[in-house]
């Protein structure tokens, strides 16, 4: 048996009034995933437990068939255990965004979706400037990059436990009072105003300015965490796997539970990124691997950004391209397939959200439930809800 899990980043939302009060998911055309839905079992799934913050750490750890309430450690160690950056137990890692801000309010989460080239002379810069014995940056890609810190003032218990706020959840507001809170925020904040001084007149922003791209003006620290210790798939499920992902935090979750990273040309975490390479190395990996993990982060990038039109293409290609591809290459191969979102990104409001995501499992041995179409409504309509998300696996590889 070969099992298929495919992840549209936050390809949930909410009814729309430019939509006729449905959703993105509902509108969007996509007869792969409706066909799933027709042939599957279909429900709803809490992937973010109460009380826990709707990221995408949380979420896929539920999606893999890892509790969070047990496993989660923060965003930035799984990066960092991506990125091969081993955590001494003295150190935490934060996740480091480079963002655009205009005096006290955050412009720009990604900094115009920055190059990785470009990112990467502006936080060997940061190093120059501000590194030193505890203190390190390390470049990953394009606005999304690492800070490393040595316990020494604070304990690293204390670091973990700053209260930071998402950058993404500030976008066009007044930052000020979203700055880290806590003991320890003190040293954080002093880090996010020094690194504004060295980042403000830098050559890579000037020729950004002149392009009428966003700059980099500032970095923003958050999703903070100690080194993890999650059990490997294998140990778990018995089975081997492979993730296919742009985003260093998904192919580090996949790294730290013993997949394989399977690197895809063209893979960009964007609206660009190469949808039939995915699937085309997804397949190929099928043929040593018992299970591979296709994740797209575009519907949860149009939804950060408030494009409607951008979330919808997103879906269809996502059902177009890597579904239709992907149920075309397994013809004749016993298999399942589990399509589903890790939350919410909401459209209207810009950000992520914790409520239940719709999901689909198809393929041999898999009855239907009822539905004919996937979308949240349809979910919901079958009765199934899975409060402890983490538990879809279990329905996966029964």
């Amino acid at each position: 048996m070969k099992y298929v899990i495919i992840v549209g980043d936050g390809m949930a939302d909410y009814p729309l009034p430019e939509l006729e009060e449905k959703t993105p998911l509902e509108v969007a055309k996509t007869p792969n995933m409706d066909w799933l839905a027709s042939k599957g079992e279909v429900g709803m799934a809490r992937t973010i437990p109460p009380k826990m913050t709707p990221a995408s750490d949380v979420g896929n750890l539920s999606i893999l068939g890892y509790d969070p309430r047990e496993y989660y450690c923060g965003r930035a160690p799984l990066e960092a255990a991506n990125m091969g950056i081993e955590l001494a137990p003295d150190e935490v890692a934060f996740r480091c965004n480079l963002i655009t801000a205009d005096k006290d309010i955050l412009v720009d989460y990604s900094a115009g979706h920055i190059s990785s080239q470009e990112a990467r002379v502006l936080i060997n810069s940061l190093n120059e400037e501000m590194g030193r014995e505890g203190i390190r940056f390390y470049a990953g890609v394009s606005y999304r990059h690492l800070l490393i810190l040595k316990a020494t003032k604070y304990s690293a218990k204390t670091l973990a436990a700053i209260e930071c706020t998402p950058p993404h959840d500030l976008t066009g507001k007044n930052f000020r009072k979203s700055l880290p809170k806590e003991e320890g925020a003190d040293l954080l904040i002093e880090l996010m105003e020094q690194g504004r001084k060295v980042l403000k007149d830098h050559e890579i922003n000037r020729v950004r300015v002149d392009l009428g791209e966003n700059p980099a003006t500032m970095i923003w620290l958050w999703g903070q965490g100690q080194a993890p210790r999650i059990p490997s798939f294998k140990e778990k499920y018995g089975l081997t796997g492979g993730v296919i992902s742009a985003v260093d935090l998904i192919n580090g979750i996949g790294r730290i539970i013993g997949f394989e990273v399977i690197k895809v040309p063209g893979a960009t975490g964007y609206y660009d990124t190469n949808y039939e390479g995915k699937a085309e190395y997804a397949l190929e990996a099928l043929k040593t691997k018992d299970l591979v993990l296709v994740h797209i982060e575009a519907p949860d990038e149009a939804g950060h950004n408030g494009d409607l039109r951008e979330k919808m293409s997103a879906i269809e290609k996502i059902d177009r391209l890597v579904i239709g591809k992907i149920m075309e290459g397994l013809k004749g191969v016993e298999h399942r397939i589990l399509v589903m979102p890790d939350h919410p990104t909401a459209v209207a409001q810009k950000t992520h959200t914790a409520d239940e995501v719709p999901f689909v499992i198809a393929g041999t041995g898999i009855v239907s439930n009822g539905a004919t179409v996937y979308s949240e409504a349809a979910g919901k309509a079958t009765g199934l809800v899975l409060e402890e998300g983490y538990r879809v696996m279990d329905r996966l590889v029964s």
